[in-house]
């Protein structure tokens, strides 16, 4: 059960709750499992409001490359972590343009030469990143200069090295129709919210919204 709840974890790769974990996929991460991958390393998980919030952590991310045990008889969780895999794959792999089908998809990865599986990808230059941020931006703000923490933002771009969306957040702070601003109550900020702020008129903030001109 625990591999499975990783694999939704890994597929949603973000901080995801409770109620919306039951709404989106019929299960949650509580009790025994939490306290086991809590302790394992594995998930950040901490209290927003009621409902416990969980998004995959460092430790977490380096356990979904390697092999994990789906032996379990509780076919529902299995049945989650498949369609959380399909359902990402089709609205945020595909819609992205990197490719068009998931024959094309899986046909490309069968054909990547071993040797070539540990190669880092290429830092994509500043204009490309500015544009894909701007990208996501848009696909979760529900109007243009909404609010939305860099965390959801920089959740999307998991393929980009931390140091180049450092750089590319610190730059795209300059922009006329972008603003930054620090969570007002910083009590729910977690580590990772921090660690990640972007520093803008000698102050850290952990929020943006484009298309404010």
């Amino acid at each position: 059960m625990e591999s499975a709840l990783l694999i939704v974890l890994m597929a949603e790769a973000r901080e995801i709750s409770n109620p919306e974990l039951k709404e989106r996929y019929g299960i949650s991460l509580t009790g025994a499992s939490r306290i086991k991958l809590n302790n394992a390393g594995y998930v950040k998980s901490e209290k927003v409001g009621r409902p416990f919030v969980h998004v995959l952590d460092d430790k977490g991310w380096k356990r979904v490359h390697q092999e994990l045990n789906f032996d379990s008889p509780k076919a529902k969780t299995l049945g989650a972590a498949l369609r959380a895999l399909h359902d990402n794959l089709r609205e945020r792999v595909l819609k992205a343009d990197a490719y068009q089908t998931f024959g094309e998809m899986f046909s490309r990865a069968a054909s990547v030469p071993d040797d070539d599986l540990e190669v880092a990808a290429p830092i994509p230059d500043d204009d490309d990143l500015d544009m894909r941020i701007r990208k996501v931006y848009d696909s979760l703000a529900p109007h243009p200069g909404a609010w939305l923490k860099h965390a959801d933002v920089r959740g999307k771009l998991g393929d980009v090295p931390g140091e180049a969306l450092d750089e590319a957040f610190r730059l795209l702070s300059q922009a006329e129709d972008v603003e930054m601003m620090p969570e007002s109550n910083q009590k729910t900020l977690t580590d990772e919210d921090r660690r990640i702020a972007v520093r803008v008129g000698g102050q850290d903030t952990h929020l943006i919204a484009i298309g404010t001109r």
